[in-house]
């Protein structure tokens, strides 16, 4: 039977080469598209994966709440992975990690900079790492070990084996390998190829031991039987407990959403990137449903010529069980057909979609789930495109199909047809809407005053001794003739993480308690940054002379009401004062959709570890680049010239949305070209079905423009009704999207207009094809037979 049903099968694929094509073609690029997504989505959906303890695995956020205004924050007390595990019922485990952090490393002459970690011993029975070499438990036991991963050890030792040999850090100490690991895969949180001990840090400040100062990321392992509700309840107001008045919310927030659900607002899980899992899930169903529609379509428009088949099978007693299980059987070879095609499609375009999305998905047939997957899809694709052509088929009447009598369903079919047009076309047209709406967005927040010049801006997270001779540093950098300024910083303009809201002034209302955002500055910053001072004036040269100064923004003078002016008094927790030198444009940091929050920048150049220089206008950045490694070089051997440009890191702040706006605009034009390769196939149906009429309208005197429209008005039709069904649903699809950012472009009505004008000239374009090709057709030769 089955053997039939492939003959069959072929013989109607020979017979009909070009429906034959626009079928499987369709299919295919659909679920080529789809098996995309899906694999996107798998990656998403499996973050963290590999991590065995993943279910029992949490961080501790915390909640705190300024001026009413609720924040959550990862950093949390020193002593508080400690005391966890002794004041906690449920706690199995818990260690403590410094953040990620990029270290200069060094073997001879080979130095190389390695992201990685101080962290706690605790972290490593907890995340279970694969250790290739070294043993676990006692990979600490030295202050100064450390632990790499295999491609960390092949840098820098080869083949040889690492275990006890030193590596230099920061070109002050040496560390001894005391472990290998397994590189960690992509799509997990940590990206670590390194590991030391955190107590090389922690004695650094005493501070770092205050239960009031948040520093470093608490990690917990709970018992498997542990009930997580109750121990947030516990820990709740855990700090309060440890510091009188501290009103900090704590909880813990499990390993399985740190990459789907990370995204809080007022103190409470509000999504993440589950929202585009879901979106684009809902995309890969949609073309898939949007080439079944294809198969639908032109399958049933082609009944007509297969009724007489179908009269003839039933004459020779073939029921119509019989009949349904033929045409799905076609239908499903036709699918498998197509996956195979799209199975080759995805290989081939695998390399263009992974830098798009920056991942490195891979499709391997062997994989159980990958196998099952494209079974899957092709057999219910196969049963969904073939199921209403077979019971539409297989539903006619022997004898009027055999008399050439019209099918008394047909008129149904055509409105079904019709329908699943229009289908098609409305989700073209709101993914058309999406793409540039989205596109809008994102350059509506990157046009936006930032407060600074970001073009021609560099910065570079030393180490070494450079801050203490600085000065010098910064006149050799001019003397290039490529650098109008630097300056030193504790942050990078984007992103500025201190902050407190232990400062008071005249006249503040005790009942607040704004967060205040403090950057530690060379003199030079403002100006490095080309800021724009609206009152008082710049640091001075000598940082000295403004030791008891500080700049502020708009945002903190608004906050302070009357103290907020040039002169103005501002007092730090230990009642210290600092006068305000100046107050500065508010400029944008950390959350590009927001206004600017009140920051205050202090002049103390110690210990900054960020160089921000900045590139004259019109230089050769290539030459300025090389002529600022040299000066950089000379000031800090031992130590690479690793660099970054703030323009860069301000795109990648919009990476999300970005992704966005090429998906949807790609899967876009991809529905738009499924949808026309079905509308190219029912325009050639409908000029082949009408053939007759065209030949006698021709005698009668009709042009070739007005057989034309005539061949496209029903079509266009169809089209104007997706618009009036698509325009709501992507109005009300947009909206929801841009009520998430507090600073949003506005949804203008040229772009509904200019995509149904798209849609309409696109449909236009792919039946006028048809249309003109029926009517140049010689009518002789439509009318010379019956």
């Amino acid at each position: 039977m089955i053997g039939n049903y492939i003959k069959t099968t072929v013989r109607g694929l020979a017979k009909n080469r070009a429906y034959s094509f626009l079928n499987i073609a369709g299919l295919a690029i659909g679920v080529a598209c789809a098996s995309m997504i899906f694999l996107w989505v798998q990656d998403e959906l499996t973050f963290n994966h590999s991590f065995v303890k993943r279910d029992n695995l949490y961080t501790v956020r915390e909640n705190q709440t300024y001026d009413g205004k609720t924040s959550t924050f990862r950093a949390t007390p020193g002593p508080m992975a400690a005391a966890l595990k002794g004041d906690i019922p449920g706690v199995k485990n818990a260690a403590r990690m410094g953040g990620e952090n990029e270290m200069v490393f060094a073997l001879g002459e080979k130095v190389i900079n390695e992201q990685g970690s101080y962290a706690d011993a605790e972290i490593f029975p907890m995340l279970k790492l694969s250790f290739v070499q070294g043993d676990e438990a006692n990979v600490f036991h030295d202050l100064h070990s450390v632990v790499i991963n295999t491609t960390m050890a092949k840098k820098f030792f080869g083949d040889a084996n690492p275990i006890g040999k030193t590596l230099k850090m920061n070109n002050e100490h040496d560390f001894t390998v005391t472990g290998v690991f397994s590189d960690l895969p992509k799509n997990s949180t940590f990206q670590m190829q390194w590991f030391a001990p955190l107590k090389n840090i922690e004695h650094m400040q005493p501070w770092q031991q205050d239960w009031g100062a948040n520093w470093t990321r608490t990690y917990v392992e709970l018992e498997p039987s542990a009930d997580v509700n109750a121990i947030n309840k516990k820990l709740a107001h855990y700090l309060g407990t440890k510091k009188n008045g501290n009103g900090t919310i704590c909880f813990l927030f499990g390993m399985n959403d740190w990459n789907l659900r990370d995204k809080f607002t007022d103190g409470k899980m509000s999504g993440g990137r589950i929202e585009y899992v879901r979106l684009f899930s809902a995309i890969a169903f949609i073309i898939l449903i949007i080439a079944c529609i294809n198969f639908m379509n032109l399958s049933t428009a082609r009944s007509e010529k297969r009724a007489k088949e179908v009269g003839v099978h039933k004459v020779m007693g073939a029921g119509k069980g019989k009949l349904i299980t033929q045409f799905i059987g076609e239908a499903v070879i036709m699918a498998f057909i197509a996956v195979i095609i799209a199975v080759v499609l995805v290989y081939a375009a695998l390399p263009s979609f992974n830098n798009m999305v920056q991942k490195e998905l891979t499709i391997d047939l062997l994989q159980p789930f990958h196998l099952f997957y494209l079974l899957s899809i092709g057999l219910v694709t196969g049963l969904l495109a073939g199921s209403y052509p077979a019971f539409y088929l297989s539903s006619f009447n022997p004898i009027t199909v055999l008399k050439n009598i019209k099918l008394p369903s047909a008129a149904g079919a055509g409105f079904i047809r019709q329908s699943l047009v229009v289908i098609q076309f409305s989700v073209s047209i709101i993914l058309i809407i999406g793409t540039v709406i989205i596109y809008q967005q994102i350059q509506h927040v990157k046009n936006r005053e930032l407060g600074y010049q970001k073009d021609n801006l560099v910065y570079i997270d030393t180490k070494g001794k450079i801050t203490d001779h600085f000065t010098a540093v910064n006149n050799e950098l001019k003397q290039t003739g490529v650098v109008a300024d630097a300056s030193l910083s504790e942050y990078p303009v984007l992103q500025i993480w201190s902050n407190t809201d232990n400062f008071s002034w005249d006249g503040k209302d005790a009942s607040k308690n704004p967060l205040i955002t403090i950057e530690s500055v060379s003199p030079q910053f403002v100006s490095t940054m080309n800021m724009k001072l609206v009152a008082g004036r710049d640091f001075y040269a000598n940082a000295k002379l403004d030791s008891s100064n500080v700049i502020i923004n708009e945002a903190f003078a608004k906050q302070m009401g009357k103290a907020g002016h040039v002169g103005g008094i501002v007092r730090d927790g230990g009642n210290k004062p600092y006068q305000i030198a100046g107050i500065i444009k508010d400029f944008l940091y950390n959350d590009m959709y927001v206004s600017g929050a009140p920051l205050m920048l202090f002049s103390r150049p110690q210990n900054n570890n960020i160089l921000t220089i900045r590139f004259k206008q019109g230089v050769n950045l290539t030459d300025a680049l090389a002529k600022t490694g040299e000066v950089y070089k000379r000031a800090n051997p031992g130590y690479p010239f690793e660099y970054k440009f703030v323009d860069a890191d301000f795109d990648e702040l919009f990476k999300t949305e970005a992704l966005t706006g090429k998906l949807s605009g790609v899967f876009a034009s991809l529905a738009v070209v499924i949808s026309c390769l079905g509308l190219f196939g029912l325009a050639a149906y409908t000029a082949e079905r009408r053939i007759k009429e065209i030949g006698i309208r021709k005698v009668l005197g009709a042009s070739v423009v007005g057989l034309t429209g005539l061949l496209s008005r029903d079509f266009l039709k169809l089209v104007v009704v997706s618009c009036l069904i698509a325009f709501p649903v992507a109005w009300y699809a947009i909206n929801n999207w841009l009520q998430s950012y507090q600073y949003r472009v506005t949804v203008q009505w040229w772009v509904f207009a200019a995509a149904g004008i798209a849609a309409i000239f696109i449909a236009l374009a792919t039946v006028s094809f048809q249309a003109i090709k029926a009517a140049l057709s010689n009518p002789v030769k439509s009318l010379r037979s019956e």
